[in-house]
């Protein structure tokens, strides 16, 4: 695989082609009484040519810097659809499958349209959907946004408001978002045991959260401290490698039959 430049932009489109990317999920654990089940966020994979697992961080890097991300994020999307379809037994025991849109994609009327004439073609899954976008893209392009998250949600997907709490103006936005549930950053959780200015922001976000009618998903949660925390202060939810790691997708399908 290429390391940076413009070589990427056939690699990013051979992969699609050929096998090389696949779909990891990662647990998102309820952690309060009040939550529906489990939720998985589904994750890229990638292989080399010789079939070993890469890090995609710079896949996905030239994927928005080249406008690839919109075409990565449909392939995303098909190929969650496709697994929920072929595995029905599976979906009985998932609550949802949250999905990362890239900021390019909000504002890209083209997917928009692809996206919202699969969602009509397959309204069945809808409400088993929540797509994250991260707070600084909502934010850059706040008025696509807000309107995006309206019309999909009325086809009956959800949005998780992904990275919260780094964007200076985190608060006073929120309001504009009509999202379901809220990630904080795993900045403010992963030392929020020793570190009392985080574990007073993680609380705030999450009472703020819940006055607004929104859930709470805790990132990066490594250890078993930290996961009592968020269970005292309510958080709805925790994801970390002290939960799970991302595994295969199609792994699931094997838990449930097992």
């Amino acid at each position: 695989m290429p390391t940076s430049g413009p070589q990427w932009v056939p690699e990013i489109d051979r992969s699609i082609r050929d096998g090389s990317l696949y779909l990891r999920a990662q647990r998102i654990l309820p952690l309060t009484d009040g939550s529906n089940g489990d939720m998985y966020e589904l994750l890229l994979g990638l292989q080399n040519s010789s079939g070993q697992e890469i890090s995609p961080q710079s896949y996905i890097e030239a994927a928005e810097q080249f406008r690839r991300s919109s075409r990565v994020d449909l392939w995303v999307i098909d190929e969650a659809i496709d697994w929920m379809e072929g595995h029905p037994g599976a979906m009985e025991s998932i609550h949802t499958f949250n999905i990362n849109l890239s900021g390019a994609s909000l504002s890209d009327d083209a997917f928009l349209f692809a996206l919202e004439t699969r969602m009509k073609q397959h309204n069945a899954l809808t409400h088993q959907i929540c797509f994250e976008v991260t707070e600084t893209s909502a934010v850059t392009n706040l008025h696509y946004a807000a309107d995006f998250m309206t019309e999909m949600k009325r086809l009956g997907c959800r949005f998780a408001l992904d990275d919260f709490g780094t964007g200076l103006s985190s608060y006073a936005y929120l309001q504009k978002l009509p999202v379901d549930y809220v990630k904080v950053d795993g900045i403010f959780v992963r030392d929020m045991a020793s570190n009392l200015t985080n574990y007073a922001l993680v609380r705030s976000i999450t009472e703020l959260c819940h006055f607004l009618d929104m859930k709470t998903i805790a990132e990066y949660v490594e250890d078993m401290e930290t996961l009592e925390l968020l269970k005292e202060i309510q958080v709805d939810f925790g994801q970390g490698f002290c939960i799970a790691k991302p595994r295969r997708m199609d792994s699931l399908g094997a838990t449930a039959k097992a």
